[in-house]
């Protein structure tokens, strides 16, 4: 505290200002007297000249770090006190850090000196050092006062080898005043004039080996390292996370390696051109829409993209392209057409009622592709959970995948959030933090991998594969020709491969297919399902189909719905 500081306290409190100044120890006398299983029993004898206060506080080091993870301890036991001459005798202790601070307390202020005889027990002083014990202590010190006379005396009961004696703060390597050992080498004697605040006399007695049998104290400190350390609990835990972590992966690569294994032995058999006589027959009538949410288990933009795109070929919309020189912009117009909607499923017919139903509630019989939301945005959600229930219709699979996700997803991410919290309580109160910590790994390691939590049914696993040949061959971009169908029914027929396209991300490849079948045909400018502006013919077809899907998928991106 600075000088300036301490004014201030003493102009604040005159009476404390005045009891600092005049209070000091004349006189501090102890004798300390190693004994059996490391215990040096101190009396302490003190001479203190009181100037208004009720007593005294004392600090002692008791505790010391040795490394990361280790404290080296002494523990004073057995405190009390008592006063011949009416002096404080009312004695307690408390630890905070590395100190252990005493107070001597009395019921009215005091004046004058008064002796007071402080006892009590040190475990934890004496260190076995080869062929010697050594006995090593601050007896006397700690003082918030002066100190004029300090002495002690080690009774060890046996020839002592050598003394020694330091003063200052601890730590210092300054000697006493003075140290000896007496006639008989039995006891130890120490003294040293003159001690500010906050200094110490460490006393130091070398002692035969075995004449107390102590040893030095050690406890493990807890610290970030030792929160963290691999002891039977953790240890236990991290074991636990392995086998659970290993039975989780188990459980993917036997649901998945099914999967696979279909795959694999039944994707040839959709690798043909799907067409029964002149019609087109997707394989295991699979819908692009369904497809798309069976291969990788959701429901998203590209197959709702895919859907209107089905929807048109169909004939349920028209697909008109506005004329961007007289618009401004590229945009397109999806117009109803007069189809029954009996052969729709329930997930077309709510994207198709989304479609043609105004902010307002009203149906309408067109919309722009880019005054797309308000009532498409809500209704898109129900679009994607009706597709999901869907699958689950079909038999591919047993759960809904977006509700196993969730479930898996949520419950790793309470257990991760549990982890954090315990690992926090475990790291700031005992050593199995590292438990916690595997909890967090499994949590983070679930909400991950309920992500391929979802499992095909057989049934789904064979339908899949099929699909997957099914891309093979739209992937190839391999026309069949022959004399099978006219030109019309051939741009038909490849017009109906193109939303399956749009799923397995081949629109370029198809679109030319498409385009290549319309020029063949005699006047074909426009699709049955799309029509260009003025000027427009088949040849631009391509990259008409290529920016709409690009133009709906981000239509539907940016509404709330997805």
């Amino acid at each position: 505290m600075s000088a300036l500081t301490c004014a201030s306290a003493s102009a604040a409190d005159p009476a404390r200002g005045g009891i600092a100044a005049a209070e000091r120890v004349l006189k501090d006398e102890a004798v300390l007297t190693p004994g059996q299983r490391g215990v040096t029993r101190v009396k302490e004898t003190i001479l203190y000249q009181f100037a208004g206060g009720k007593g005294f506080t004392r600090t002692f080091p008791t505790r010391s770090h040795e490394s990361l993870t280790e404290d080296r301890v002494y523990k004073i036991e057995n405190l009390r006190a008592s006063s011949p001459d009416g002096g404080p005798a009312k004695v307690g202790s408390s630890g905070k850090g590395t100190r252990t601070t005493i107070e001597v307390t009395g019921g009215q202020r005091l004046t004058g000196n008064r002796t007071v005889v402080l006892e009590y027990d040190v475990r934890g002083a004496i260190t076995p050092m080869g062929a010697a014990e050594e006995l090593r202590w601050p007896v006397i010190g700690g003082w918030k006062v002066p100190v004029d006379d300090a002495r002690a005396i080690v009774d060890g009961g046996a020839a002592i080898r050598n003394v020694n004696c330091f003063t200052g703060p601890i730590g210092s390597t300054i000697g006493c005043t003075q140290y000896y050992t007496n006639h008989t080498h039995t006891q130890g004697v120490y003294a040293q004039q003159g001690m500010l605040p906050g200094e110490y006399v460490t006393v130091v007695a070398g002692l035969p080996a075995g004449t107390t049998g102590g040893r030095a104290l050690y406890e493990r400190r807890h610290t970030i390292a030792t929160a963290f350390s691999v002891n039977a609990v953790t240890g236990g835990a991290l074991v636990g996370l392995l086998v659970l972590l290993g039975g989780g992966l188990a459980a993917l690569y036997l649901l998945r390696g099914r999967d696979a294994r279909v795959v694999v032995k039944k994707a040839a058999e959709g690798d043909h051109a799907p067409v029964a006589g002149t019609e087109f027959e997707p394989p295991d009538g699979v819908r692009p829409g369904q497809i798309g949410t069976l291969i990788d288990e959701q429901a998203d933009v590209i197959d709702v993209t895919a859907t209107i795109v089905d929807l048109a070929v169909r004939g349920y919309l028209l697909i008109e392209e506005e004329d961007r020189a007289r618009s401004g912009r590229l945009d397109w117009t999806l117009r109803r057409l007069g189809r029954p909607i009996v052969d729709l499923l329930p997930y077309e017919r709510i994207l198709l009622d989304a479609l043609l139903t105004a902010p307002d509630g009203t149906g309408r019989d067109s919309v722009k592709l880019s005054q797309l939301g308000g009532t498409f945005a809500t209704k898109l959600a129900q679009v994607r959970s009706a597709m999901y229930d869907d699958v689950v219709k079909q038999g591919w699979f047993a759960r809904r995948p977006d509700t196993v996700r969730s479930r898996w997803t949520v419950a790793g991410i309470l257990i991760t959030v549990l982890g954090v919290a315990g690992t926090v309580a475990l790291a700031l109160t005992t050593e199995w933090a590292l438990a916690g910590l595997a909890l967090i790994i499994a949590g983070a390691a679930l909400a991950y991998g309920g992500q391929y939590m979802p499992a095909k049914t057989a049934r789904g696993a064979t339908v899949l594969a099929h699909t997957i040949g099914f891309r093979a061959f739209l992937e190839r971009g391999a026309i069949p020709d022959g004399d099978m169908t006219a030109s019309q029914q051939r741009i038909a027929l490849f017009s109906r491969f193109l939303p399956y396209a749009v799923v397995f991300d081949a629109v370029p490849k198809w679109a030319e297919t498409v385009k290549d079948a319309g020029e063949r045909a005699e006047g074909a400018d426009n699709l049955y399902w799309y029509e260009g502006p003025a000027e427009w013919d088949l040849s631009k077809f391509a990259e008409s189909m290529r920016v709409f899907t690009l133009a709906t998928s981000g239509s539907i991106s940016q509404s709330r719905g997805l």
